[in-house]
This record gives structure tokens, C-alpha cells and sequence, in this order.
């Protein structure tokens, strides 16, 4: 029997008790699926285990297992309209090493339900390590079970958590977070990164990083990764100037008229310009131009893509255009600070 081993809020190591299992199984988990489960986030988790459970990607779950649990066995429908089946009941959850509840779609957060949050319960209680992939973290809050926790949200749902949890501060500059037994990340390919460190910890880091080979993923990322896109800073609690900073960040290729997102708010053009004006100190033209700066500036420091392709992804009219907004923001053009980032890399390299 191997003893479970988990990295604690302190970040010291501590031994868990080790618990009765089949020969040679390393790595166990539970998969609780909320309804419009985000199935990327799930498929990505779930094909990593598969992948380090045998040898070569024969799929046998020798090393590792997994199961979707379910409190009426009726199939899971995912945002994306592919359902799953579950495969057992809640049961005991110390069967696990870890459980995992995958979120779904904001509109659809409105908790798992009493047996799912009495399970979650009872698994905290008897030391299990809860996972929160993309907005499951959402979910777990809801259930009680993230009060004191670090909570690892997308940035681009960022300014949702801090309108609907007051009181917690989420994290949406990391690919992860392992605080100890509660464990979150965003979503999408971090799914992957996060299941692949779990791998890496119970089963070996071989057959973690042959897990991302074949899905064609070069390297693990560590949980301080930073996420890919742009968070925007928000310093604001005004919900109205939150949530049209998010409809901004949602629109960046076609900028959206301040008349439209009130609109689209059910509010009135004064009435928005108004609330940036008192929580910002600015228009709602100056907020949404900021953020397609701020994410124009990232692609250019971090991609190859051309400056006339950057400058339709974020909403202006030609490379001219936005060499001109850049040059009044940041004092140089995208082409310069293209080549200062690439001399800084040599230096460094």
C-alpha cells in the first residue's frame, strides 16, 4: 500500500493515511460533474490518467482509475450538448485519492445539490483533497468548502467570482493552485497541466510527461504558470463597472459602442458612464481601449503573429492605428517593443 502524500497550505509535505487498494493502483479519483460540465476541461483531466494508467495509450486503468459519480445515474449533458454517463453512485469517497467536480457554464451555477454537497462534505471531513476544475471552484465555495482557500479562476471569468463570492479573493493569474487539500484551476489545457502534476506526485514523472507527449502538449507547467490571455486588474467593486469590463474583454475584436453595452446591461448610457466615472475616474472608451492595449501588447511580446494581424484581433482598424494608440500608451510602436522583448530574451537566454 502506498501512503498518500499532499502538499500542504504551508507547502511543507505531509503524509495521509494510506488506505486498502487493488495491487499496483497509484492514482484514484472521483469525477462529479455539474450540469453544462465544460467537457475540455473534463476530457483533458480524464485522458491524462488514462494515458499514465498503462503502457503506451492501451487505456487499461492499471496504474490509475476514475470513475463519474452520480446520485441518480442519469446522464451528465455538457455545455458543449455531448452527454456522459456516470458510471456508479456516490458511495464512500474515501475510495479516492481525490474527488473532482468539473463546472460548467455561469448561468447554471446554482449549486450541485444536497446529496452532491453532502458527499463533498463528508469526503473534506475524512481528508480527501477536493478539486475544482474551470468553475467547480465556484461550486465548491457554494457548497462551504472553500472558506480560508485560495481559489484559482480563469481571467476571463475573473470579475464573476468577486460579484457573486464577496469576501474571497480568487487568483486568475496562475494556471493552478495546490492549497494543500483543496485544489482549483481554470480550465481548458490546464486541466491537463493539473492532472499531469497529480500523476507526476503518485505515480512517476515519466508517465506524466508521456501523458502530455501524446496529446501533443510539450512540457508540464507548474502551477506559478502564468494563464494565457490578459487579466485585467480590476479595482473596483462597483458590480455594473465589473461586469461591463468583463463584456469589454468578452468583445475585443469588435469593440462595442458605450451605448450597446448598456444595453446589453439594461442600463443607460449616462447611468454606465456615470458608475466608470465613480469607480474608475474614467469613461467606459478609455477602460475598453486600455484593454485591447494591454492585450495587443501581449500578443506582440509573446507571439509572431504580424502587427496587422494583432491589430484585427483587438479591434483596430489597420497596424497603423494601432501603432498610433501605442505609441500614446506606451511611448513606442509595437514593432519596438517587439525587438526590445526579443534582445531582453537573448540577454536572458
Amino acid at each position: 500500500m502506498d501512503a498518500r502524500v499532499s502538499e500542504g497550505r504551508t507547502g511543507t509535505l505531509s503524509s495521509m493515511p494510506s488506505r486498502p487498494r487493488r495491487s499496483g493502483l497509484r492514482l484514484s479519483v472521483g469525477f462529479i460533474l455539474a450540469k453544462r460540465f465544460t467537457l475540455c476541461a473534463f476530457a483533458n483531466f480524464v485522458d491524462v490518467l488514462r494515458l499514465a494508467a498503462d503502457e503506451g495509450d492501451r487505456s487499461r486503468p492499471i496504474l490509475c482509475n476514475w470513475s463519474v459519480l452520480s446520485d441518480t445515474m442519469c446522464a451528465i449533458p455538457s455545455s458543449s450538448a455531448v452527454s456522459v454517463q456516470p458510471n456508479e453512485r456516490l458511495g464512500d469517497p474515501t475510495r479516492f485519492d481525490y474527488i473532482v467536480v468539473v463546472g460548467g457554464v455561469m448561468d447554471d451555477l446554482t449549486g450541485l445539490g444536497a446529496p452532491y454537497a453532502a458527499y463533498l462534505k463528508r469526503a473534506a471531513a475524512a481528508g480527501i483533497p477536493l478539486i475544482g476544475l474551470c468553475t467547480g471552484g465556484f461550486l465548491l465555495h457554494k457548497a462551504g468548502l472553500m472558506q480560508g482557500y485560495r481559489c484559482c479562476v480563469s481571467w476571463f471569468h475573473h470579475a464573476d467570482f468577486l460579484e457573486q463570492f464577496d469576501g474571497l479573493h480568487p487568483v486568475s493569474d496562475q494556471i493552478f493552485i495546490d492549497d494543500g487539500d483543496r485544489l482549483t484551476c481554470s480550465g481548458g489545457a490546464s486541466s491537463a497541466h493539473l492532472a499531469a502534476y497529480l500523476v507526476e506526485r503518485h505515480v512517476g514523472r515519466a508517465q506524466a510527461s508521456k501523458s502530455l507527449h501524446i496529446m501533443i502538449i510539450d512540457d508540464a507547467m507548474r502551477p506559478e504558470k502564468p494563464q494565457p490571455g490578459v487579466s485585467m486588474d480590476i479595482s473596483t467593486r462597483d458590480p455594473m463597472v465589473m461586469r461591463a469590463l468583463l463584456l469589454m474583454q468578452q468583445n475585443i475584436d469588435t469593440p462595442l459602442s458605450v451605448a450597446e453595452l448598456a444595453r446589453r446591461m439594461g442600463h443607460s448610457k449616462r447611468q454606465l458612464e456615470r458608475h466608470f466615472r465613480s469607480a474608475l475616474g474614467d469613461s467606459p472608451q478609455a477602460a475598453f481601449l486600455q484593454i485591447r492595449l494591454t492585450f495587443a501588447r501581449h500578443l506582440i511580446e509573446t507571439t509572431d503573429k504580424l502587427v496587422s494581424a494583432v491589430a484585427v484581433e483587438c479591434g483596430f482598424c489597420d497596424s497603423s492605428h494601432l501603432s498610433r494608440m501605442f505609441r500614446q500608451r506606451f511611448g513606442s510602436t509595437p514593432q519596438e517593443i517587439r525587438r526590445r522583448t526579443a534582445g531582453d530574451d537573448r540577454q536572458a537566454a
